[in-house]
């Protein structure tokens, strides 16, 4: 009896192993698949495939162990049963009556989620605890809905890594983690480009079958289940499996050899997709268009009047120490200011400072995550395949606009009101050089109101004050990052301070709110003596949004920014075409400082700016100038529209919405200039010559 538990395994097992065989086979033979196999280089592709699925696959199962584990008819009895079944009602009501429980603070539909797992576990539980005699059947039920989702993610799975090989030629790769952080664009993607009806039609009457056969060959073995004992030795073989798993994957996804096809067969996906997980990266030399790699540093590098990597930044007037405070605001798209049309009266504030600064009206971020953001306003980099530097393993020691104002003697810190570790964002202002102030630096008592996400922005702002009046007594001038976080779902903030009510969790709210605790931190900063010598630097790290007609809508990566200083820097407004990554240089050179650069942006204010912009998503990277918009994106395409301003009653630069129209014949110099920009971007990183 006690050996026969692990049949639903093998018939799973079994059935995994073959579909992954033919999805082999099939890439053997796919038009895609231009290498050639001897008869040995087969079998051995096959035997280490596999392998592959047998470990992939024993450590998938551990869901379906955990289920086994947990099957038991002690637990319904009393007192246990009644105890564990008021445990789960309390925990039912909790998520659906507490507004702000530990779900709703992670915003989207994440609370629901969670109310629907609890509410059917709940419904279950009782059904089985208060129907004795039509336990076993609910137990059926339960198992057969088990079964169907592990072999719907089996057969679904297959299919996915057909159509990705199908379009790239490999197995999951980062662009695979893409579509899941994209999924309404995949979705419609999906919904154009195949049949789906008869396909998922189809997917739906193979799963259904086969389920039922594995359930009527192993439902017997719920008729009596295991004491503990026996579940113990289960386990602990089931462990020692999963172990072993663990070590023969690791070791086989070493394995290397000159065939590359070879090698993404013999793979299996679902390793591959987890390992793209979690290093972010995407090989630019394996999926972009590419020039000769001297020809696309020389192409890139003219753009500056010393055409190298290392350059020497020399101003003919003194250097002015001033403190800098740089403000990179959470989703704050263009269009919520009124500057850009924006008619919702939430921004009140960064539109009345706008007046009084150095406006950059024309400005584009690189990207649609923080990260991103951080990315450009540390590095001053165009944006890279894959994610971001800042989630990188190789994300320190880079030459920074910290690492620049360290050599002038600043004192040099990245301030943010939630939990640092998140993003990665610890790890990579650490490893560069920073000093960081984050919610662990919080009292009890400085917090007045916190979500998910961290401290509310008031009170980061009061931190912040404290934090640049102990650097001011030290004598040394300061450069403080400062990122915001009150503008994110679920855009929760204390009540009573604008006329849009915390509870309401709307965007308007997230973004007035922010706009509010930035009128709070400059009152204050007004009155500390070291007001006067400070250069205020405000920008947005991205928009609020990223979907549009295209697959990089301009109007979805313009913000805001500005560079303010009283008596220092002059109200104008700069309406050139210009990067992210050109902003701190352009600080730089507003502060007369002589250093060695490795930025790759530029100050604008020098002759040889050339105006254009770097936008990008994980995998499509653009390039405007010229009033082009030029994408290279993976499996080497490359598309090119034309630029056309759409009509409005806003001033020229100000104008946001551009109508895009592709081009069907891609003006050729344009597209050596985004594929040099990028090939040689992601050539530096790899060779770490970036590194201070």
């Amino acid at each position: 009896m006690f050996p026969s538990k692990i049949k639903p395994f093998l018939y799973l097992g079994i059935f995994y192993l073959i579909i992954s065989l033919i999805i082999r086979i099939v890439f053997f033979f796919h038009p895609i698949t231009t290498a050639s196999f001897g008869f040995f280089e087969v079998i051995k592709v096959l035997s280490i495939g596999l392998l592959n699925d047998i470990f992939a696959f024993t450590l998938a199962s551990t869901l379906l162990a955990v289920y086994f584990l947990f099957l038991s008819n002690s637990k319904y009895k009393k007192p246990y049963g009644s105890i564990i079944f008021g445990a789960l009602v309390l925990f039912f009501l909790y998520i659906l009556l507490i507004p702000n429980n530990i779900f709703n603070q992670y915003g989207g539909s994440i609370s629901e989620v969670a109310l629907a797992f609890v509410g059917i576990k709940t419904i279950f539980f009782g059904l089985m605890l208060f129907l004795p005699s039509k336990r076993i059947k609910i137990r059926n039920i339960l198992y057969f809905i088990t079964l169907l989702l592990y072999v719907l993610l089996i057969i679904f799975n297959a299919v996915s890594e057909y159509f990705f090989y199908n379009e790239f030629g490999v197995r999951y790769n980062f662009i695979a983690v893409d579509y899941l952080i994209y999924t309404n664009e995949v979705i419609g993607n999906i919904m154009e480009s195949y049949p789906v009806v008869p396909l998922f039609s189809a997917i739906l009457i193979v799963t259904l079958a086969v389920t039922w056969f594995i359930y009527k060959k192993t439902k017997d073995e719920l008729l009596e289940l295991p004491n503990f004992k026996q579940k113990m030795i289960l386990l602990g073989s089931f462990v020692v499996l999963a172990g072993i798993s663990l070590f023969g994957l690791s070791s086989l996804m070493q394995l290397r050899s000159d065939n590359v096809f070879a090698d993404e067969i013999e793979n299996n996906g679902l390793p591959k997709f987890y390992w793209a997980f979690t290093h972010n990266e995407l090989d630019y030399f394996q999926f972009y268009p590419q020039i000769g790699q001297q020809e696309a540093e020389k192409k890139f590098l003219s753009q500056y009047s010393e055409p190298s990597l290392s350059r020497n930044i020399v101003s003919e007037q003194p250097e002015l120490k001033k403190n800098v405070v740089l403000i990179s605001i959470e989703s704050l798209s263009a269009d919520f200011m009124a500057h850009y049309g924006g008619t919702l009266k939430i921004t009140p504030f960064l539109d009345s400072l706008a007046d009084r600064s150095m406006m950059f009206t024309n400005l584009y971020a690189t990207g649609n995550r923080t990260v991103r953001g951080l990315e450009a306003l540390t590095l001053c980099i165009p944006p890279t395949a894959g994610e971001s530097v800042i989630k990188r393993d190789d994300n320190k020691n880079k030459f920074t606009t910290g690492s620049v104002f360290k050599s002038k003697g600043y004192d040099v810190k990245f301030l943010y009101g939630g939990y640092s570790y998140f993003d990665n964002m610890q790890d990579f202002f650490a490893g560069n050089g920073y000093g960081i102030v984050d919610r662990n630096n919080f009292k009890p008592e400085e917090i007045t109101f916190a979500n998910v996400w961290g401290v509310a922005d008031e009170d980061m702002a009061k931190k912040a004050i404290q934090t640049m009046n102990a650097e001011a007594k030290s004598g040394k001038p300061f450069f403080n990052h400062w990122m915001t976080v009150s503008n994110h779902r679920p855009f929760t903030y204390p009540d009573g301070r604008i006329d849009i009510p915390g509870t309401a969790k709307s965007r308007d709210g997230g973004v007035k709110y922010t706009d509010y605790s930035l009128r709070m931190f400059f009152e204050m900063a007004k009155k500390q003596d070291w007001y006067k010598n400070t250069v205020f630097v405000i920008i947005a790290d991205h928009c609020a949004s990223s979907a549009g007609k295209t697959e990089l809508p301009m109007d979805k990566y313009r913000i805001p920014a500005m560079i303010f200083s009283e008596g220092f820097i002059e109200p104008q407004k700069f309406d050139k075409l210009m990067s992210q990554i050109d902003l701190m240089p352009t600080l730089f050179g507003l502060l007369n400082f002589n250093y060695q650069s490795k930025f790759l942006g530029q100050d604008v204010f020098k002759k040889e700016f050339q105006p254009k912009a770097y936008i990008a998503t994980y995998q499509d990277l653009g390039l405007v100038k010229d009033g082009r918009l030029t994408i290279i994106s993976p499996v080497k395409k490359v598309k090119q529209y034309s630029l056309q301003l759409e009509s409005s009653s806003l001033a020229p630069e100000f104008k946001l919405h551009y109508d895009e129209k592709l081009m069907k014949d891609p003006d050729q110099k344009l597209v050596n200039d985004a594929v040099s920009a990028y090939q040689s971007t992601s050539f530096w990183l790899k060779e770490k010559k970036l590194n201070r």
